[in-house]
């Protein structure tokens, strides 16, 4: 199956956005608590705006990162080109059509040429893209693309598998739903085998 490339805003991708302002969000929560008929003054809501507003910066803390940033030039060289597979990487995110989360596990799969990632990176990675309003699909063509662009691999792999709590708790309510998505760049598009061992790896 063939995945167009995903087109990256210059803002999103390669350049951190500045710090928002806390206290402004704390004060539309505020308003947004009155709008849905709850009283903000109440003993049990009164911190609750403070608190939204900093859930809200760390949940998606990834505007304010790149993956240049969060790699942190560990990348190291390699004396052999083989497949490297990091799977079972939890993932949390939230749907950007709902502001609800999605949450599940991706697994990242390259073909060094001459360099590898530091380990840990290829997560800070994921999170990077992950902790933004996002939707599963454009996620995984980032992680795709960032991995690519930071290794200068033969071939990327990323499989992300993940539950929508927009569809599990609303609409249509389906409990058991899980969506898969893949990418797959360079040989891992190319040369059938290469992905059939990735896609086994990734299991």
């Amino acid at each position: 199956m063939s995945h167009p490339t995903t087109t990256i805003s210059t803002t999103n991708y390669h350049l951190a956005m500045k710090e928002p302002n806390e206290k402004k969000i704390a004060a539309l929560v505020k308003q947004l608590l009155v709008e849905l008929g709850e009283d903000p003054a109440r003993d049990g809501l009164v911190k609750t705006p403070a608190r939204v507003a900093k859930s809200l910066l760390y949940l998606t803390r990834g505007y304010r990162q790149t993956p240049r940033g969060v790699l942190n030039n560990a990348i190291f060289d390699a004396g052999a080109n083989h497949m490297i597979v990091l799977r079972n990487i939890e993932v949390y995110s939230m749907c950007e059509h709902h502001m609800l989360p999605f949450y599940g596990t991706c697994a990242v799969g390259y073909i060094a040429r001459s360099k590898v990632l530091g380990v840990s990176k290829i997560a800070r990675i994921v999170d990077c893209f992950a902790r933004r309003l996002q939707i599963q699909e454009r996620l995984t063509e980032q992680v795709a693309d960032a991995i690519l662009d930071a290794s200068k691999a033969e071939g990327v792999g990323v499989v992300f598998r993940c539950r929508h709590l927009c569809m599990m708790m609303r609409g249509v309510e389906k409990q058991n739903s899980e969506m898969v998505t893949s990418a797959m760049l360079g040989s891992f598009r190319e040369d059938e085998k290469v992905r059939q061992e990735f896609l086994s790896l990734a299991k």
